[in-house]
């Protein structure tokens, strides 16, 4: 009996330090068992207690009385399949006769504190198909990607959702992104993992960096083009505006538009061309966009519309020709401008760290949804990194990016700089990386002001 207490007590012990310190351990370890018997044991329960059940049919009534039988009781969704994950369990349910994947999401709430769960989300799979993720732990605290993620052509992992899922950044579904946030907030480690996921992939890599380049020259590596100012970035942007219409010329020519040709194999972008003839896929990054709105002068006005124009003109027309945007800045308003609205409706996709006025926030989530504007600004400033991310569809969810150092994500660009393209009307704008005060820019070239 003795030994078999201090077993229980080192294992009690053993639980709550991994609780403490390892919470992913402790989940795998003991947290996934107990939660799955909790599930099962309460489900019944708490579904009757949130009012997730509904009453009998009449034949069953009908039937018990003609028998003379007990009255069957309510029934709540009819569990089809409940699966353990890294972080939690996904249960997936049926939904009975008059229920909606609205009743599950309105009681998201009440069945976190029933089931004794860190979170709870829903989604509709299909009709009358449910899928609830409940996570054990805090995900978010401190971000683990998981070692396998799906791989696809333009699609990276950047971040881990707060269900424990992993957050993509698809091109190919989302082609144009809008990423805001304040000072601190976690924005450049968020653009540093992007960075990182597209290294490996066959892409060239365009940036704008307006504040002399400290964000994006340590990486050039594996830019093709880098603009470090405003002059430079209204050149570099007519240079991928004139790249695009060379590009919907070579469409245009192999579109192979005769009778003998599926409807699938007519080209129309440069993913339905061949391989041999595509061409390579362009990611622009700017790293703040209000640096290219603002303005003091006539002459600097000029430039300011001739690179909204160039950046609306790259938003509308850019993803059948392959060039993707990636808009980031502290401050996103009206107030920047003509064309700033007409970019924002262009850009599907958002993520908003940590903002420092409501305005910005509307301006990210206003036109989708407008339930993510509260969220956005109630991010507290000690949680760096943490997000909220959305679309059009009007759907968004919490994420955080793991932290990659400045360091990291210039080994990993220096590791994959051989796949750096060389693009012709780019060339002007590849920077020098022969030695590392060639990847600073000149202080001739910015003379102080009065």
């Amino acid at each position: 009996m003795t030994a078999f207490t201090v077993a229980l007590v080192l294992v009690v012990a053993t639980a709550g330090l991994l609780r403490w310190r390892r919470p992913a351990w402790y989940w795998l370890a003991f947290g996934v068992t107990l939660a799955a018997m909790r599930v099962l044991v309460r489900y019944r329960s708490v579904m009757d207690a949130c009012g997730l059940t509904v009453p009998p049919a009449r034949w069953r009534l009908s039937l018990a009385r003609a028998t003379n039988r007990p009255i069957p009781e309510p029934r709540p969704p009819r569990i089809r399949r409940l699966r353990p994950t890294r972080t939690g369990l996904v249960l997936r349910l049926k939904l009975r006769p008059g229920q909606d994947v609205f009743d599950i999401a309105a009681a998201s709430d009440r069945l976190r504190h029933s089931f004794s769960m860190f979170g709870v989300t829903s989604r509709e799979v299909r009709s009358g198909v449910v899928e609830v993720r409940m996570t054990g732990y805090d995900v978010l605290k401190r971000v683990q990607m998981p070692a396998e993620t799906e791989t696809r052509a333009m699609r990276v992992p950047v971040a881990l959702r707060e269900d424990g899922s992993v957050h993509y950044r698809d091109y190919r579904a989302i082609p144009h992104a809008l990423t805001l946030g304040a000072t601190e907030s976690g924005k450049s480690v968020y653009q540093r993992n992007l960075v990182a996921g597209l290294a490996p992939l066959d892409v060239a890599l365009v940036g704008i960096d307006c504040k002399q380049g400290v964000e994006l020259f340590p990486l050039a590596r594996r830019f093709s083009a880098l603009a470090d100012s405003p002059d430079t970035a209204a050149e570099l942007l007519d240079a991928l505006v004139a790249r695009m219409a060379d590009v919907y010329r070579l469409i245009r020519t192999q579109q192979r538009i005769t009778v003998d040709v599926p409807d699938a194999e007519i080209a129309a972008d440069i993913w339905d061309l061949p391989d041999e003839l595509r061409p390579i896929p362009v990611v622009v990054l700017v790293d703040e966009v209000a640096e290219l709105a603002l303005y003091a002068t006539k002459e600097e006005e000029r430039r300011r519309d001739r690179i909204i124009t160039a950046l609306v003109r790259l938003a509308q027309l850019g993803r059948p020709a392959g060039i993707y945007l990636e808009i980031c800045g502290q401050r996103f308003g009206s107030e920047l401008g003509k064309g700033i609205t007409m970019l924002r409706a262009q850009l599907t996709g958002r993520t908003a760290h940590r903002l420092n006025d409501e305005t910005s926030a509307n301006m990210a989530f206003g036109d989708i949804a407008p339930d993510a504007v509260l969220a956005a600004i109630q991010i507290p400033a000690e949680l760096r990194g943490l997000a909220i991310a959305g679309d059009a569809s009007g759907g968004w969810h919490r994420i955080r990016a793991p932290h990659t150092s400045l360091r990291q994500a210039v080994n990993l660009c220096n590791r994959y700089a051989g796949r750096t393209p060389d693009l012709p009307e780019l060339a002007p704008f590849r920077p020098t990386t022969g030695t590392a005060t060639e990847l600073v820019p000149s202080a001739k070239a910015y003379p102080a002001t009065a």
